[in-house]
């Protein structure tokens, strides 16, 4: 009996799970992750992903139990492809044994090559084509599910119990000492404060920073206090957003980690975002949001809950943008105005008063 004809053991002892993509992708597996380590409280479960996935790992701890960091192919824009790492990132899976290899990355039409190639017992997962699914393991590529659907969707075909779409973002003691303790130094007061958050990984996702920027500064008009959030990489972006937004805005960029920054927007009072990993974090903190999506697929990245989570977005043919750069003037941002947001956006500091 092959590995491709072998069914889902009964009870694997050791597990891993394929999904190298970035942050806001991890969380919306975390009713999947969830939901298989209840199926299987004794099993190690080990998430192959991106290097920077360690703090990701660390965080959910009670879910998973290490990390294999995935080199990269070609194939995947997640990460530069280290391809001579390749043979070694497969000898490491192999040596550990795994019973089961879940492919959580997608249609399959790239991931299930690296995924068998782990060599574990079997494996299951999604592909790209209803000819080759197998009753379950192996499950059509649902597309129209959002995110965190798919993945449960996944573990109904193995027979596990998987319904729960909550998302989860922990925070702890420590977290919370020094989210506040950033606070207390820029004199923001959490229920007074609105993030704005202008990056993301693709250009093509980011709505303009001068539109940003008005919509901070009205906000700060009607006396409502402006934190601007990014990574280090996002300096100029932020810098130019809080300067945008009048005197009195905070740049914080470069002083939040991921749990401080988890902090932040589970106590402020509203965020306003691009459709990216921290719209996520606050779905799973409970924060209202304003999300713009640009480019991106609305209908399987968006939060579940639409009245706590406000998308703003344009219809275009295009979507969804795969590429860095909008070849053809970025529309699907253009079409997103400032007023649009600050309806929104005022719509959901009136609701959380």
């Amino acid at each position: 009996m092959t590995a491709d004809t072998f069914s889902l053991p009964g009870a694997p002892r050791r597990i891993v799970v394929f999904r190298a993509l970035q942050l806001g992708d991890l969380l919306c597996s975390v009713p999947a992750l969830r939901a298989l380590r209840r199926a299987y409280p004794q099993a190690r479960i080990v998430l192959a992903g991106l290097p920077g996935a360690a703090g990701f790992v660390q965080r959910f701890s009670h879910y998973l139990d290490g990390l294999l960091p995935f080199p990269g192919i070609a194939a995947f824009p997640e990460q530069a492809a280290r391809t001579q790492a390749l043979p070694g990132f497969y000898r490491q899976a192999r040596a550990q044994r795994f019973d089961l290899a879940l492919q959580m990355h997608g249609s399959g039409a790239q991931s299930n090559a690296v995924v068998r190639a782990m060599g574990a017992r079997t494996w299951a997962g999604f592909v790209p084509e209803r000819a080759q699914a197998v009753a379950g393991l192996r499950l059509p590529w649902p597309d129209e599910l959002p995110e965190p659907a798919r993945y449960l969707a996944l573990l109904r075909e193995l027979g596990l119990p998987a319904e729960d779409a909550t998302l989860e973002f922990p925070l702890s003691g420590s977290d919370m000492l020094q989210g506040q303790q950033l606070l207390n130094e820029t004199g923001l007061r959490p229920e007074r404060t609105v993030l704005v958050h202008p990056g993301a990984r693709l250009a093509s996702r980011r709505w303009p920073a001068e539109r940003f920027g008005a919509v901070a500064r009205a906000l700060a008009r009607q006396g409502w206090q402006i934190g601007v959030t990014g990574t280090p990489q996002e300096a100029a972006l932020t810098a130019c957003v809080a300067r945008l937004a009048g005197r009195g805005a905070v740049d914080l960029c470069g002083r939040t980690d991921l749990g401080t920054l988890g902090t932040l927007v589970q106590r402020c009072r509203l965020l306003v975002c691009n459709d990216t990993g921290i719209s996520h974090i606050a779905a799973a903190t409970g924060t209202p949001s304003v999300v713009v999506a640009s480019g991106s697929d609305v209908a399987r990245w968006a939060p579940l809950n639409r009245e706590r989570h406000r998308v703003c977005f344009a219809d275009m043919p295009c979507r969804p943008c795969a590429y860095d750069v909008c070849p053809i003037g970025h529309p699907c941002a253009l079409n997103v105005g400032v007023d649009q947001v600050l309806s929104c956006a005022a719509g959901q500091l009136k609701e959380a008063a």
